[in-house]
């Protein structure tokens, strides 16, 4: 087991503070007595318990939540720590007081009649202290649990949105390859082609949650493609990424339902069709992907920026990035309108 020198430095100024304040306490009971040797004494007899207790259970086969031995091997390990602070503890403090003049030579360490209230404080402090440790242990373990709960959680919800995008897309092109089908044999033959390709690209891709910003725009180009042998003329498009931004990574499929809410809610509707441009751009410490047509804009029923598309990427962005990333809608009526995602920047 790899030991944490930092935490391990953490709890010895914790053991200290601890100490302290024992030995603040025994004052106040006993005010007669000099402060000093009360001090002494338990930060000698305390770190030594810390010392043997806390880097001691290493060499035992401990709990996986806690860290810490388990039966009889833990116990016999604090007990062994207390009896090893008490005793080493004691004799060095009491060999430090008497050099300092804090205590008359020949001294023992305890006035007479005192060593039973010492070895119970002793032995309470240690408990304590081993109990407390011992619980920050099992919290640090259950706080683990619980993140990789909620990634796990959180990497299921992302497969869930992801597998009802899917369908969504696919019935839509399928719909629109049976219409022409009967009317164009042949337009219906190259839309199947690059259905082919946009497949084989979106098998690929769905194996990751993110895949590189050159895959996405990649697959966005097929998708249009397989659009613009539907719509003709009526749909024009652009994809605007720049070369620094191609290996930025983003969430698979994120751009597409933007792009296909732009087709059916603005370029459809509108006789002569129109634009849609996609584009990549850093702003400061965000990755902004923005997704604009020239259709008609939004309406009063549910539209680009409240379909089942838009929806879904607001989810899985949640779902990735919570509060770090965020998406606007924006648009005029008959003047087309505007998606834009921020994401983190990940150099």
């Amino acid at each position: 087991m790899t030991i944490d020198w930092m935490e391990k430095l953490r709890h010895l100024l914790q053991t200290m503070a601890f100490c302290l304040a024992v030995a603040t306490v025994q004052y106040g009971f006993q005010p007669g007595k000099p402060y000093g040797p009360s001090v002494v004494f338990s930060l000698f007899i305390g770190t030594i318990i810390w010392a043997v207790v806390d880097l001691g259970r290493h060499a035992f086969a401990s709990s996986a939540e806690t860290g810490w031995p388990q039966g009889l091997a833990g116990a016999g390990l604090v007990m062994s720590g207390i009896a090893t602070g008490y005793l080493a503890g004691s004799a060095l403090a009491a060999r430090l007081c008497i050099y300092y003049g804090w205590l008359p030579a020949g001294a023992s360490a305890f006035g007479s009649g005192q060593w039973r209230t010492t070895v119970l404080v002793t032995v309470l402090a240690g408990v304590l202290g081993t109990f407390y440790f011992h619980s920050k242990g099992k919290s640090k373990y259950l706080e683990r649990e619980r993140g990789e709960a909620i990634r796990h959680a959180r990497e299921a919800r992302l497969k869930l949105l992801e597998s009802q995008l899917e369908p969504h897309m696919l019935f839509n092109t399928l719909a629109n390859l049976r219409a022409l089908i009967g009317t164009d044999p042949q337009r219906a033959q190259r839309m199947l082609d690059h259905m082919i390709d946009y497949l084989r690209a979106t098998l690929s891709g769905s194996r990751t949650a993110t895949h590189t910003a050159r895959a996405e725009f990649d697959r966005l180009r097929d998708y249009l493609e397989l659009m613009a042998m539907r719509m003709g003329p009526r749909l024009d498009y652009s994809l605007q990424l720049p070369p620094e931004l191609e290996r930025h990574p983003v969430p698979a499929l994120l751009l597409q339902p933007l792009v296909e809410n732009s087709i059916q809610h603005g370029l459809e509707p509108k006789v002569g069709g129109g634009r849609v441009t996609v584009s990549a751009r850093r702003e400061n410490a965000h990755l902004v992907l923005e997704v604009a047509d020239t259709g008609v804009g939004p309406s009063s029923s549910p539209g680009p920026g409240k379909g089942f598309g838009m929806s879904q990427v607001r989810e899985r962005l949640a779902t990735l990035h919570g509060d770090a990333a965020s998406v606007d809608f924006a648009g005029q009526r008959g003047t087309g309108s505007r998606a834009l995602l921020r994401l983190p920047f990940q150099p």
